[in-house]
C-alpha cells in the first residue's frame, strides 16, 4: 500500500465525520452553524490566499466561525514565522475540535502558543490586538440585519488601518428562501444582503466565485481604509476597548 493510498484512507473518514458533524450541529443550532458541509479545499485556499501573499512578514490573523477547521487547516501552514492566529468559534463542540487540532497540528510543534481558540462571539472578543487579516466563516444569512451590521462594524474595529477582511456568502440563497420560506424570513434575508451590499460598496476590493464548493460561494475581500478621520478613529478605539 503506497503513501497516497494510506493518506487517502485517512482523509475520507475524516471528511465524512466532519460532514456529519456539520449536519448535526446545523440542526441543533443555526445561529452558530450556517452550513451543512465543511468548506471545500478550493474555498479554503481562496480565503487564506492573502495570508500566503504576505508570507514574508509576521501577521496578526483572526479567523471567525472556524467550524470543524477546514479553513484553519489550510491557514496554519500559510502563517509566516512570528505570526499569531486567534480563532473565534461560538459552537462549543466545534471549539473543542479546534483546540484538539491546534494541540496536534505538526506545523505548530513547539510554538502552539501562537494559535489561540476562543469559545465566544466575535462581538465579545477581547485580545488587546488589532489584525492585519480577518477571515470570516460566519453564516450571515442566518442572522438579523442588525446582528450583521454589528458584526461587520466589529470587524472594522478589529482591523489594523489598511487591514483586510475576507468572507464568503453562498450563491442563490435569496432565491431559495424566496421559494421555500415565509415572507418574513425572505424579507429578513433581503435586509441582510442589503447590509452586506452597503459594506461592499464602501470597502470591497475584490469578489470571486468558487464553483467547486457545496453550495457555490462568492468570496468577498474588504479593506479598512489606511487613513480615517479623527472621529472615526476615536469610535474604532472605543470599540476595541469595549
Amino acid at each position: 500500500m503506497n503513501d497516497w493510498t494510506t493518506s487517502h484512507d485517512r482523509v475520507i473518514p475524516q471528511r465524512n465525520a466532519e460532514g456529519w458533524t456539520f449536519l448535526i450541529e446545523a440542526v441543533r443550532d443555526l445561529r452558530t452553524t450556517g452550513a451543512i458541509a465543511p468548506s471545500s479545499k478550493s474555498l479554503a485556499r481562496l480565503l487564506t490566499d492573502l495570508v500566503q501573499e504576505h508570507k514574508a512578514q509576521p501577521l496578526n490573523v483572526l479567523e471567525v466561525g472556524a467550524g470543524t477547521g477546514s479553513v484553519t487547516r489550510a491557514l496554519i501552514p500559510r502563517l509566516s514565522s512570528g505570526s499569531s492566529l486567534d480563532i473565534v468559534e461560538a459552537n462549543a463542540r466545534f471549539a473543542a475540535r479546534l483546540r484538539h487540532l491546534v494541540r496536534t497540528h505538526p506545523r505548530l510543534a513547539g510554538e502552539r502558543d501562537r494559535v489561540t481558540v476562543h469559545h465566544t462571539l466575535v462581538e465579545h472578543l477581547v485580545t488587546g490586538r488589532r489584525y492585519d487579516v480577518i477571515i470570516s466563516g460566519l453564516p450571515f444569512t442566518n442572522f438579523t440585519s442588525a446582528q450583521v451590521d454589528t458584526i461587520m462594524n466589529r470587524y472594522l474595529q478589529l482591523l489594523q488601518p489598511g487591514g483586510t477582511l475576507t468572507y464568503f456568502a453562498y450563491r442563490g440563497t435569496r432565491y431559495a428562501r424566496a421559494l421555500t420560506a415565509a415572507r418574513a424570513e425572505a424579507r429578513r434575508h433581503r435586509a441582510v444582503e442589503d447590509v452586506l451590499a452597503a459594506y461592499q460598496r464602501r470597502y470591497a476590493t475584490g469578489c470571486w466565485t468558487v464553483w467547486g464548493n457545496l453550495p457555490p460561494a462568492n468570496v468577498w475581500q474588504l479593506r479598512r481604509p489606511a487613513r480615517v478621520s479623527a472621529l472615526a478613529a476615536l469610535n474604532i478605539t472605543a470599540g476595541v476597548a469595549s
